[in-house]
């Protein structure tokens, strides 16, 4: 088997860190990993399949003998040093939001859309936001049969998605620190913000924003509906949503959860009367994306409401990163993609 020379830009942080577990974890065919952090941070150690990793400062040089990098260093980082890596490096796949709507660039969830990954001829790939990722991977399997014509989503999100300052703040008001490293602009203890990332002069957020762009390119579909609010809720790690979906024809609740149970990457509990559905502690460390309490939307014609939940770091994240690059490295043939 090839084995493929990596960099991972932001490595020591909780992305970063993650992607080198799941590497390890899933298998992935890894030569020489370059683990790439601020000068800070140079020579700090991490560990790879029990081998001890010195981080690097970022420079050019790093990409010279790579074939995959992943960016997990914010959107800056990525706006300056991913053209760079583009121009040695085979596969660039950025977690930021920085490219995820440039049209020569492909948005992928590879439970959804992985032919993009081949069929937009760019080295770059964008990874979406980790709520639209999860949403569009319960969303996409009954989209292909009932098309979906309007989305209310309100997102539940937990501190990580901040990244370790907003671990760091709860932590701190949990155990009522005499210093507080504030990230949120009001107190996460026993609160929810109804804010995430800047507003908009529509009184929309950045994040909000996210989800219905990211959703209607990955969908190919410019006509969905989508009206989502977004908030952060005082829990350590993973992403529940409330989602409300129309669709343009008719369906039965028994198929959409036979479809749902048979969607990849895709778990469905619900068992309300058991009080059996999908629950953040549950979905901590797991890489699917899980689905309950399904049912009826009685209010308009062909609506069904559903709760979503899944890890943000991981299928939000690095695990998402980590599967576009074993499906480039599988090849376009197993998508049935013709390359000229």
């Amino acid at each position: 088997m090839k084995l493929y020379n990596i960099v991972i830009v932001g490595a020591t942080g909780m992305v970063g860190r993650k992607i080198l577990e799941i590497l390890e974890e899933r298998k992935f065919p890894v030569g020489r990993v370059v683990a790439v952090a601020r000068k800070s941070s140079k020579g700090k150690e991490l560990l790879f399949k029990n081998q001890t990793i010195f981080t690097v400062p970022l420079e050019e040089s790093v990409f010279l003998q790579a074939e995959i990098v992943f960016f997990a260093a914010g959107g800056s980082v990525s706006r300056e040093w991913v053209p760079i890596a583009e121009k040695h490096c085979k596969l660039v796949i950025d977690n930021s939001s920085e490219f995820r709507m440039s049209p020569r660039v492909p948005l992928v969830v590879p439970e959804v859309n992985p032919r993009a990954i081949f069929t937009y001829h760019s080295k770059v790939i964008a990874n979406p936001n980790c709520s639209t990722i999860q949403m569009v991977v319960a969303l996409k399997p009954l989209h292909d049969l009932f098309h979906i014509r309007r989305i209310i989503v309100s997102t539940y999100q937990a501190v990580s998605g901040a990244g370790n300052k907003g671990r760091l703040q709860l932590q701190d008001e949990l155990h009522k620190s005499g210093e507080i490293h504030a990230v949120f602009p009001h107190q996460i203890r026993d609160n929810a913000l109804p804010h995430i990332d800047v507003f908009y002069s529509d009184g929309y957020t950045k994040e909000e924003y996210k989800m219905i762009d990211e959703t209607r390119k990955i969908l190919r579909n410019n006509t969905i509906k989508i009206a989502p609010t977004c908030v952060r809720i005082p829990v350590q790690n993973g992403h529940s949503e409330s989602v409300n979906v129309q669709f343009e024809k008719p369906f039965e609740l028994r198929l959409v959860r036979e479809i749902l149970g048979s969607a990849p990457g895709v778990v469905v509990i619900d068992d309300p009367s058991a009080n059996k559905y999908p629950l953040a502690t549950d979905v901590d460390g797991r890489d699917e994306v899980f689905v309950g309490r399904l049912r009826r939307d009685e209010s308009i014609e062909n609506g069904l409401a559903l709760w979503i939940v899944a890890d943000n770091l991981r299928k939000g994240a690095a695990t998402n990163v980590v599967q576009i690059a074993e499906a480039w490295v599988t090849g376009p043939e197993a998508y049935k993609v013709e390359m000229n």
